[in-house]
């Protein structure tokens, strides 16, 4: 694999920026879902908002149960459940889409799904599900980072055929620690230093230390694309390209921010091995198990 792998990471030798070689949006006529416009927008820019997609009812049902997993996995100790370093408040819930009905049904509501199949171009199926919390006042920030840089490298995952999906459950405003992407930063690679250890995802999903970019190549794509703020009310939801650089700040506001995250991937872009002979993470972060095609539903929450 690594003799024709155009993006090699974690390396001791200088990072390094390299051209995007697989398409943005894959033209297969798959299904009707993004328009052709948003299309445009999101091969041009790496992400796409869609402004209340969701009702006011369906974000209380689906926030009801978020609060209800937080509650549970924070009690149960449960290993999907991050929990932030200082404030001992749970970070993030992974694998939600395996562990709660609601979420299985939402992964595969085509308001969502639909523009996943058509902008990857194909049938998908859930890399990674999680739900983030950034609680009022001790929300911490999320570093800048390509995901598709970590999944390559610590999951094996081969091209940059895959897109999150973020479902704003609170409202996302400029002070509490919306998402934040540099615009075009999609078509450039940052090879990042520093050999990843094993078990790496026990810290990193708390704070990331490796796979962490260059600050030149930071300034770099910012000077080029600049910074543009995700932010929308409660409902809203954002598909952003795998490979966008991207982070948050932290939330010093007394308001909550909560998002659910969906990662569809290809369902030919499958899992390989982690780069560099590690071990492959868990399954509740990295699918590899029972990999199917999401049919899509027509349900309302």
């Amino acid at each position: 694999m690594q003799m024709s792998n155009p993006y090699l990471t974690r390396r001791s030798d200088a990072a390094a920026i390299i051209s995007r070689a697989d398409p943005v949006v894959y033209q297969q006529d798959v299904v009707q879902g993004a328009t052709e416009q948003q299309k445009q927008d999101y091969a041009k820019n790496g992400f796409l908002q869609v402004d209340q997609l969701f009702s006011q009812d369906e974000v209380q049902h689906l926030l009801n149960e978020l609060h209800h997993m937080r509650q549970d996995f924070a009690v149960q100790q449960r290993p999907e459940a991050i929990i932030e370093r200082e404030s001992q408040e749970v970070r993030s819930i992974f694998n939600v889409h395996r562990l709660n009905d609601v979420f299985q049904n939402l992964v595969s509501d085509e308001r969502v799904l639909n523009i996943a199949r058509s902008l990857l171009g194909s049938d998908v199926y859930i890399h990674q599900s999680r739900i983030n919390y950034k609680p009022g006042l001790h929300g911490k920030e999320f570093f800048w980072h390509s995901d598709f840089e970590t999944w390559h490298s610590e999951d094996g995952m081969p091209r940059m055929r895959a897109l999150s999906c973020s479902i704003l459950l609170t409202d996302n405003d400029d002070h509490n620690g919306p998402l934040l992407v540099i615009p075009g930063s999609h078509q450039h690679y940052i090879s990042c230093q520093g050999e990843t250890p094993d078990e790496h995802y026990k810290k990193s999903l708390k704070k990331q230390e490796y796979g962490v970019p260059d600050g030149s190549l930071l300034r770099y794509l910012a000077d080029m694309g600049g910074i543009h703020s995700c932010t929308g009310l409660a409902g809203s939801v954002v598909f952003f390209d795998c490979n966008l650089m991207h982070g948050s700040n932290s939330n010093i506001t007394p308001f909550p921010r909560s998002n659910i995250f969906f990662v569809y991937n290809s369902i030919d872009n499958q899992l390989q091995q982690p780069l560099g002979g590690i071990k492959p993470r868990p399954e509740f972060i990295a699918a590899r198990e029972d990999i199917v095609a999401i049919e899509p539903n027509n349900l309302r929450l």
